[in-house]
Parts: structure tokens; C-alpha cells; sequence
């Protein structure tokens, strides 16, 4: 048993935490400055139009991630999962398949995207005023595809073990690497839309060097081996069944973006920038409660996989309680400093006016998001995909498109920006009541 192992299965929570959920939740802050590098640059010029193009081309960016987190997230439970059972052998055939699935899928991304780009530029909300810069962006982000989808996947798959720390280093290289190159493009060289998305695609390349550099070198665990890729089918359906809750979600949310920003851009680019401001601000409450639920995804997993349900139902009831605190605060603070974050972004005072009420709507569910992102990780770290699925597809299909079109057709503009926070309640209901049926199956060994 290796240290990262023992510390699964013998660690007290708080060491957890130090250990698994620090270096995720910084990876998840990373996300989110990552995510605002783009906008904030950008948004130093002064036109909203361009912040609304980047933001009309948000949800394909969200799509890769979908494509991502399919085969990393199943990768890291089905690993998890494998180390529980001290099978070694399957974690390399798993590894194998997650590597040369995601350049596949990268591969596959970047040759749809720019046969069919003029269409997707349309099909995302793309108009006269934003046009031109949706299609530069989409067109530099689809060449850089296949190391985008690389870094999202190993990223997740070297945390299986624990190696939570070495995951954060290659998100902040990746990162830092973008914030100053997006500096040096859009305000030094003048690139605006083009310099951003070259920015974005070196800072995934910086990330996958390490990477490799960590997989090949360090952990003798994972396999990048073509030699250990497997016909067997069980593989390929193991990591994606497992993978499939969170990448449905991901990719929901993506279609829910583009349908939502369609509906909001009817409002005038200044609507559609203030969106997008806000939604960045919003990311920060999510992807902490994210970060805290995905680090412990590997203690849930090993623990479950080694029958000890004392410690994983411990880990689950000390998770919940901690989101909901730190999620309280967090909501709190962003709503007290809601002007001065917005004015960091843009000086435009239509923009900032949308922003204080957008800002309440992307935040109001900030003390309740890491219970239902728990609920989403306990189902799916004890191998119950089709119940995990079917909360994200509740989450961000059945629940989000109806009410997105009720609330936007009866309150208009402020309807369809809250239609989140609304459906985030019910869908928290629903991961719940899952999760306690899954729950007492578990305890009558029903499984």
C-alpha cells in the first residue's frame, strides 16, 4: 500500500481535506480566474460586443469539458475503484483507454467544429455585432482541441490515487501561462478575440507537458502504452458509464447555455455581457463546493470499493456540513462586493446595472450547491451511474429547459436569468430522494 492509499483509508477528515479537497479547490479557483482571464482582458477594451462574443462561445468551450470529464472523471472512479481491489491491472488498461480516447475525441472535436463552423457560429446566437470574433475564437480553440481534452482528462485520472497535489500544479502552470500570455497578446499586441483564444490553447499545452511529464515519469501506476489498450468492452463501458453523470451535466449545461444566451442576446449585447460577467462571478461559489466533492470523489470510491461504510458515510456527513458553511460565506461576500467586482471588468454603466441583479441570481444558491454536487459525487463514486445521470439530466434537461421558456415568457429578461437558481432546488430535491434510496440499498447489501 502506498502512502496515497493508506492516507484513503486511514486519514482523519481534516487531513482529507488538506490533502484532497485543498489542491482540487485550488484547481477549481484556477478554473474560475482561468475562465475570467478571457473576459477580463478582453473587457479592458471597453466593447461589450466582444466580451459577448467570447461569452456566445462559452458553452462549446463547456462541451469540450463535457467531452473531458466523460472519460476523466469515469477514469478516476473506475481507477479508485480498481485500487480498492488492489487490481493493478485494470487501472493500466484504464489509463490507456482515457489517453488515447481523449485524442480521439479531441481529434474528432476539431475536424466537426471546422467543417461545419459558419453554422455552429449561427446555431451559438452569432450576429452582425459579434459575428467575426465568434468564429476567429471557435476556429484557434478547435485546433488546440486535441491538447485541450488531454489536460481535462488526466488532470482527473492522476487523482485516483490521491495525487491530488500534482493535478493542481498542472492546472496552475497551464493557467498562470494563460493569464500572462493574454496579457501579452490582448493588451500588448492588440490581438483582442485571436490573442485570447491563442492564449487559452498554449495554457492547455503547458498543462499536458506536465502531464506527461507526471504520468510517464513518476507514476508507475498509469499506462499510456498503446500495448494497453483492450478490446474488451468492459473497459470502454466501465469509464464511460461511470464518466456519463458528470459529462451529461456538463454537456446539458452547455446546451442549456447556448439556448439561454440565444434567448438573452434578443436583449442586446450589453444583456449578453452582463451575463457573462456575472456568470463568472457566480463560478466561484460552484467550483469551490466542486472542487471540495470532486478531491473526496477518491476517499468515497476506495472506501466504498473496500467496504468500510462507517468511514465513507463519515467523509459524506463532514462534507455536507462544510459546503453549506463555506458556501454561506462565500454567497455573502460576492453580494457585498458585487459593484467593485463587476467595475474590475468593465466600466459600462448598463452593463454593471444588469450585473447587480444577474450577480444575486448566479449566487442565491451558493449555500445549497455543494449538497447537491455531494449528492451527484456519492452516486456516482459507489458505481450507481444511472442514478447520478438521471439527476444531471433532471438538473439540466428536464427541469432547466421547460423553466427556462415558462419563466423567460412570463418575466421576461429576469426570468430567464433566474431559471438556475429555480431549478437548482428541485434538482437538489431529486439528488437527495436519489440518494437515500441508494443509500439504505447499500446498507441491506442489495448492490
Amino acid at each position: 500500500m502506498n502512502r496515497n492509499q493508506e492516507m484513503l483509508e486511514k486519514a482523519s477528515y481534516p487531513k482529507l481535506l488538506l490533502n484532497l479537497s485543498l489542491p482540487a479547490v485550488v484547481i477549481m479557483l484556477v478554473m474560475v480566474v482561468y475562465n475570467m482571464a478571457d473576459t477580463f482582458f478582453i473587457g479592458q477594451t471597453g466593447d461589450p460586443s466582444k466580451i459577448a462574443a467570447i461569452s456566445l462561445c462559452a458553452p462549446v468551450f463547456s462541451i469540450l469539458s463535457g467531452l473531458g470529464t466523460l472519460l476523466g472523471s469515469g477514469g478516476c472512479t473506475a481507477i479508485s475503484l480498481a485500487l480498492g481491489k488492489k487490481d493493478t491491472h485494470s487501472v493500466k488498461r484504464y489509463s490507456a483507454f482515457c489517453c488515447y480516447g481523449a485524442l480521439a475525441l479531441g481529434m474528432a472535436f476539431l475536424v466537426i467544429v471546422n467543417l461545419f463552423l459558419p453554422a455552429i457560429s449561427r446555431l451559438l446566437g452569432a450576429d452582425g455585432e459579434t459575428g467575426a470574433d465568434t468564429l476567429l475564437y471557435l476556429r484557434i480553440i478547435a485546433l488546440g482541441a486535441p491538447f485541450i481534452m488531454f489536460n481535462n482528462v488526466f488532470a482527473n485520472v492522476i487523482r485516483a490515487d490521491g495525487a491530488a497535489k500534482e493535478s493542481m500544479i498542472a492546472n496552475c502552470a497551464g493557467t498562470f501561462s494563460n493569464i500572462a500570455l493574454d496579457a501579452l497578446f490582448i493588451l500588448g499586441f492588440s490581438w483582442d478575440v485571436a490573442g485570447a483564444a491563442l492564449a487559452t490553447v498554449a495554457g492547455n499545452c503547458v498543462s499536458c507537458a506536465y502531464l506527461l511529464y507526471y504520468v510517464t515519469r513518476k507514476q508507475p501506476l498509469l499506462s499510456l502504452s498503446p500495448r494497453q489498450l483492450s478490446p474488451d468492452v468492459q473497459v470502454a463501458g466501465t469509464v464511460l458509464s461511470l464518466g456519463l453523470p458528470m459529462a451529461c451535466s456538463t454537456l446539458l449545461m452547455s446546451l442549456s447555455h447556448i439556448i439561454a444566451n440565444r434567448m438573452v442576446i434578443g436583449y442586446g449585447s450589453v444583456a449578453l455581457a452582463a451575463q457573462g460577467i456575472s456568470g463568472k462571478i457566480g463560478m466561484v461559489v460552484t467550483m469551490l463546493a466542486m472542487g471540495i466533492c470532486m478531491g473526496l470523489q477518491p476517499a468515497i470510491s476506495y472506501n466504498y470499493s473496500a467496504g468500510n461504510l462507517q468511514r465513507m458515510r463519515h467523509i459524506i456527513r463532514s462534507t455536507a456540513l462544510f459546503t453549506f458553511c463555506l458556501g454561506s460565506m462565500i454567497t455573502l461576500l460576492c453580494y457585498l462586493g458585487r459593484n467593485g467586482i463587476l467595475s474590475a471588468f468593465i466600466d459600462n454603466a448598463e452593463v454593471i446595472a444588469y450585473g447587480q441583479v444577474f450577480v444575486f441570481a448566479s449566487i442565491i444558491t451558493g449555500p445549497f450547491y455543494g449538497l447537491y454536487q455531494l449528492c451527484q459525487t456519492f452516486l456516482q463514486s459507489t458505481g450507481k451511474a444511472s442514478y447520478a445521470s438521471l439527476v444531471a439530466l433532471m438538473d439540466k434537461g428536464l427541469f432547466y429547459l421547460p423553466l427556462l421558456f415558462l419563466l423567460g415568457k412570463a418575466f421576461g429578461l429576469y426570468g430567464i436569468i433566474f431559471t438556475g437558481a429555480v431549478t437548482l432546488f428541485l434538482s437538489l430535491t431529486a439528488g437527495i430522494s436519489f440518494s437515500l434510496v441508494w443509500s439504505r440499498k447499500i446498507d441491506k447489501g442489495a448492490i
